[in-house]
């Protein structure tokens, strides 16, 4: 059923639709890097220096060279066309600020759970997270430069992933990979979850 505009010479407005994804994983595993990569307006960045009061509390181990860390959030967008916009928001990746993704976790549609093979324990509570609370999530295992590259199977096993759940290998600094897994995410998120878990 159409609807004309009430005022001559005005125009229907279509309804617009922003999509909130969020993008979670552990300490260093390219969260930032991601979403700076994809973004098409400049992304903003909440990240600090890190200092020596994170000393003995922020595990560096095998990202030695880090010199920053985001403390709030890192937010970008992507238009999918004309009135759809997807919201990216990627989350810090510290335990002391685990208290600020459930306000980042209001609303989105799905996260995708970045993951590196060197420290794979380090996405665990972000996996926990979401499947607590019923949020759809991929997991993209980001294939760092020198990381042993695994069978997607093997990190399905390591993660203890049910079998619906996808996974898929990517680079984060690339525009084309980054694309890859956001569509992977939106069509398990939209298309079905397969069968529900335990309660």
């Amino acid at each position: 059923m159409g609807y004309a505009a009430s005022e001559p010479g005005a125009t229907a407005v279509a309804s617009a639709l922003a999509i909130k994804i969020l993008i979670a994983g552990g300490f260093g595993v390219g969260k930032t890097t991601m979403v700076g990569t994809i973004s098409e307006i400049r992304p903003l960045h909440t990240e600090e220096l890190l200092s020596e009061r994170g000393v003995g509390v922020d595990d560096t181990s095998g990202v030695e060279a880090k010199t920053t860390t985001t403390v709030a959030l890192d937010f970008g967008r992507i238009t999918i066309r004309q009135g759809l916009w997807l919201y990216l928001f990627g989350t810090p990746g510290q335990d002391r600020f685990w208290f600020m993704w459930d306000e980042l976790a209001l609303g989105a549609l799905g996260a995708v759970v970045l993951a590196d093979t060197r420290r794979l324990e380090d996405c665990f509570p972000a996996v926990d997270y979401f499947e607590q609370r019923g949020v759809p999530f991929v997991v993209g295992v980001n294939c760092f430069e020198g990381a042993r590259r695994h069978d997607p199977g093997k990190v399905r096993r390591a993660l203890s992933l049910s079998e619906h759940i996808p996974i898929v290998l990517c680079d984060v600094r690339e525009r084309e990979s980054v694309k890859r897994v956001l569509t992977t995410l939106l069509t398990y998120a939209v298309e079905g979850q397969g069968p529900p878990g335990p309660p």
